[in-house]
This record gives C-alpha cells, sequence and structure tokens, in this order.
C-alpha cells in the first residue's frame, strides 16, 4: 500500500484510512492500495470504513494526470476509477464512508458507492463538479448516481454540476446521516460494526440482489469509458 492508504482492523472493521496530508487524490497507486484494502477486509473483517483526514474523504481523481495533458494517461485513471468504485458497490461485506471533509467529483463517486455514508456537520463540499470543469460524466458514474441519488435532484446533481453541503447533501441522497464533525469517524465505524454483525450470507445475498443489474450495465462501458 502507499502511505496515502493505511487499513487497520478495529474489532472486526476493515478502517481505511486516506491520508495524503492534503485532499487524497485518487491516483493509480491509491487506486491499488484501496483494492489491496478491500482484499485485506474480505479475509481478515466484517465490514468496511473509509475514513478521510479533516480536509476531504477524497477530492476527486489525481489533478496532475487529469490535467496533464496525456490523454492515455487520463483515460487509463478513469478506467481503473471505474472498476474500484464498481468493485466497492458491490462488494459483499458492508461499506461504510465517513465523510470528514469534501467528497467531490471521484471522491463522490466513493460515496455513492458505500451503503451507508455518515457525514460530519462541517463546512464540506459533496458533490459531482465534472460539467462545471469542463468533463462529461462517464457511463459508471451516471449509473451510480441514478442508483443512489434522490430522483428529484438528479439533474442538479449531474447535468447541473451543484455542489452541496452535508444537510443538502442528506437531501440529495450523498450522505444518510450528519453528526458532530468530532463523531464523525468513531459513528461510521460503529455503524460498519452493527452492519457486520448481520448474516454475511443475506447480507451478501441481498447486496447483489439489489445492485447487480446495475453493475452488468457498469461493466461493458470501463473499457470504452474515455474523459
Amino acid at each position: 500500500m502507499t502511505d496515502t492508504v493505511k487499513t487497520t482492523v478495529d474489532d472486526g472493521v476493515a478502517v481505511v484510512r486516506l491520508d495524503d496530508g492534503k485532499a487524497n487524490a485518487l491516483s493509480m497507486a491509491v487506486i491499488g492500495a484501496l483494492h489491496e484494502a478491500l482484499d485485506k477486509a474480505a479475509g481478515d473483517a466484517t465490514a468496511v470504513c473509509f475514513v478521510g483526514n479533516a480536509k476531504a474523504l477524497s477530492g476527486g481523481f489525481d489533478l496532475s494526470v487529469m490535467r496533464g495533458g496525456d490523454v492515455s494517461e487520463m483515460v487509463a485513471l478513469v478506467r481503473a476509477g471505474g472498476q474500484l468504485l464498481t468493485r466497492v458497490y458491490g462488494h459483499p461485506q458492508p461499506t461504510v464512508a465517513a465523510l470528514t471533509g469534501h467528497a467531490l467529483a471521484a471522491g463522490a463517486l466513493l460515496v455513492l458507492s458505500c451503503d451507508t455514508r455518515v457525514s460530519g456537520d462541517g463546512p464540506a463540499k459533496i458533490g459531482l463538479n465534472e460539467t462545471a470543469i469542463g468533463m462529461t460524466l462517464p457511463d459508471f458514474a451516471i449509473e451510480l448516481a441514478r442508483d443512489r441519488l434522490s430522483k428529484r435532484y438528479l439533474t442538479r446533481a449531474t447535468i447541473e454540476a451543484e455542489i452541496f453541503s452535508p444537510e443538502g447533501a442528506l437531501a440529495a441522497g450523498y450522505v444518510d446521516m450528519i453528526v458532530g464533525a468530532d463523531e464523525c469517524e468513531r459513528t461510521a465505524i460503529d455503524v460498519a460494526r452493527r452492519l457486520g454483525q448481520l448474516d454475511a450470507t443475506a447480507y451478501a445475498g441481498t447486496k447483489k440482489a439489489l445492485r447487480q443489474d446495475t453493475i452488468d450495465r457498469i461493466l461493458p462501458t470501463l473499457e470504452s469509458a474515455t474523459v
């Protein structure tokens, strides 16, 4: 794993911490480390909790790549990100996100991929800002947004690139609960632990039944995803 991603097991919960000291950009190395974290969770834990730093869960894909001018590198990163997010979405164990700060672009998609999302009550920005920065949302992002966001907010959140406060994100469907900023991480881990105590076979089977159609729509599009 990279220094940005560290995974520990806390009483059954694989706590996956992202902290690069900044906005936790999703680079190829970080994406690989997150795959390793899911592998570890599958063998050593009953649930997964993604935790960011005080600035962000994640601000999105690595801007040094996305603005670097090498289209092939941009495409490779977006495709790898789509594969990771699809894996998180279908991961058989409970997955929880602790929004300790901002969650933008691919960071917001990580939020949408998790089963339960806990936000702190700080001044976080949450949303898909791709249209605002001149990018078309890839198919996997559209599918995740369509599945998880309130229909009333879907156009605002995708086409119109609206960015939400935690309260707005709760209404739109990005998050499921808001707690005090100093309680966010612990609450999210506790939720993951509680969900991990449910029957694992039943949890995985019900999740697959609910989400497999979406995953089946996403998978064929990943190799053709562009920027």
